[in-house]
């Protein structure tokens, strides 16, 4: 199978690899990454080793491998040692005042009719109270969780 992404690397970023390497002060996936490409390097100083070895001698997936070869060649050797950034996290939906609002509601008395407070009445409850817009019971799980409250355990109250 012919390789698509074919690594060469110039001295310069050949020697910094190798440093990077030796020295062992980065995250454990920056090393790896310089070591696939080390073994990958098709130029006459490397050793040009097909996916199948590296991934045995390095442990591994052939899917890693590629993706590190794919990421040098398209977007340079910075890009191909550091990790992608995730997808952007969202703002907490309670924080502050809205918490305790949730805390105190739930330390209330629960509703007629019921022996105690759900997770989902509570969270119909901060809605129909208007403190919030919109929010699902898991949100008030990990809001609750992060208090350390358990309004739908008998044990706690």
């Amino acid at each position: 199978m012919r390789k698509r992404c074919i690594v060469k690397s110039p001295d310069d970023e050949r020697g910094m690899l190798e440093e990077l390497v030796t020295k062992g002060r980065a995250a454990a996936q920056k090393p790896l990454h310089a070591r696939i490409l080390l073994k990958a390097d098709a130029s006459p100083e490397g050793p040009s080793w097909v996916n199948a070895a590296i991934g045995e001698a390095l442990d591994v997936s052939r899917a890693t491998i590629e993706r590190v070869r794919r990421r040098w060649v398209e977007e340079g050797v910075a890009v191909a040692l550091s990790r992608r950034p995730g997808p952007p996290r969202r703002p907490r939906k309670f924080f502050g005042e809205q918490a305790g609002r949730l805390v105190a509601l739930a330390c209330s008395a629960p509703p007629a009719g019921h022996a105690r407070w759900s997770l989902r009445l509570l969270a119909a409850r901060l809605v129909e109270l208007e403190y919030i817009e919109a929010v699902s019971h898991d949100t008030v799980w990990r809001t609750l969780k992060r208090n350390e409250l358990k309004p739908w355990l008998k044990e706690q109250w």
